[in-house]
């Protein structure tokens, strides 16, 4: 049997097993893919030219073990391999933290978020940091730049730690524990948050790859606002007067919309669109009441 043949066997039995997808794969091939070439020690981007090698029985029975352990548990392939991507860079995860796949590493990767920033930007705070993969992303795109990465989660800023020591980032970046911007030490230029922001009723229907994530790290309340809600309260008094927040609310825009109508927001383009994440200056926090009641006068 060759690969090829051995990864399009194992999509089948994926598909017949009903596994949900979106944890760094979209579909049962890329899943199969991905499982069989780590099983088998082979670089992850390597199919191509290893194609139409030959699998013998041992390595075989590794892909299947593996395959069986994906539809028995119904873990997300990340957690079983203990390594996720994110723009071409390689991240431990386990369960202690929630798998990354952020739209905001794209916004990194393709300089967006640069136009918004200057020569005097120094300080970046990635709040929600998870596993810390954003906190190094965005210490990868601005050599010059000191980062502060906050989690509630003592468990999940253990699994940061491995990323921030993996990736040798020690010196640049910083890991705080605590509730929303509470430990935040700023001003900040820029602060990335990927926070909870799935609403309750979504919660209740996800399957179970989701399920065993964090909940902590997904559940956003009723309508999905409730960590956004105190976070927009508190950052200005976290940012620089020209400093912007780039927030990722997912599916939520309609809620968002709602729950902040007079908030103007930038959308910013990701490979899923227009609605997955948005920019807000502090100025435009300021303005829509958000901050500090001694700076616009009114409480949010």
């Amino acid at each position: 049997m060759t690969l090829l043949e051995l990864i399009e066997a194992q999509a089948a039995r994926l598909r017949e097993a009903g596994v949900s997808f979106g944890h760094g794969t979209t579909n049962a091939f890329d899943e199969a893919a991905w499982l069989s070439l780590w099983a088998l020690d082979l670089p992850l981007d390597a199919l191509d030219e290893h194609e139409a090698d030959a699998v013998d029985d041992a390595g075989r029975a590794k892909v299947e073990a593996l395959v069986a352990e994906r539809i028995a548990t119904r873990k997300p392939a990340a957690y079983l391999t203990r390594e996720a991507w994110l723009q071409g860079v390689p991240f431990y995860v386990d369960e202690r933290a929630i798998v990354p796949r952020s739209f905001i590493a794209e916004l990194l990767a393709d300089a967006t978020i640069d136009a918004w920033l200057s020569d005097q930007t120094t300080r970046v705070l990635d709040l929600c940091t998870g596993n810390g993969s954003l906190a190094v992303l965005a210490a990868m795109a601005w050599p010059d730049v000191a980062v502060d990465a906050i989690d509630l989660s003592a468990d999940a800023l253990a699994v940061a730690a491995i990323n921030v020591e993996r990736h040798q980032l020690g010196e640049r970046i910083r890991l705080l524990q605590g509730d929303g911007l509470a430990p935040a030490q700023g001003p900040y230029d820029l602060i990335l948050c990927n926070p909870p922001y799935v609403n309750s009723t979504s919660m209740a229907a996800l399957p179970h790859e989701y399920r065993a994530e964090p909940e902590l790290a997904l559940a956003g309340g009723t309508d999905g606002m409730d960590f956004i809600r105190q976070l927009l309260s508190d950052a200005p008094a976290q940012m620089k007067p020209q400093a912007v927040l780039v927030l990722e609310i997912g599916n939520e825009r309609e809620f968002f919309e709602a729950a902040f109508p007079q908030l103007e927001a930038f959308w910013l383009e990701t490979s899923a669109g227009e609605d997955q994440a948005l920019l807000l200056t502090r100025e435009a926090l300021v303005a829509a009441g958000f901050g500090p009641d001694d700076e616009q006068g009114v409480s949010p």
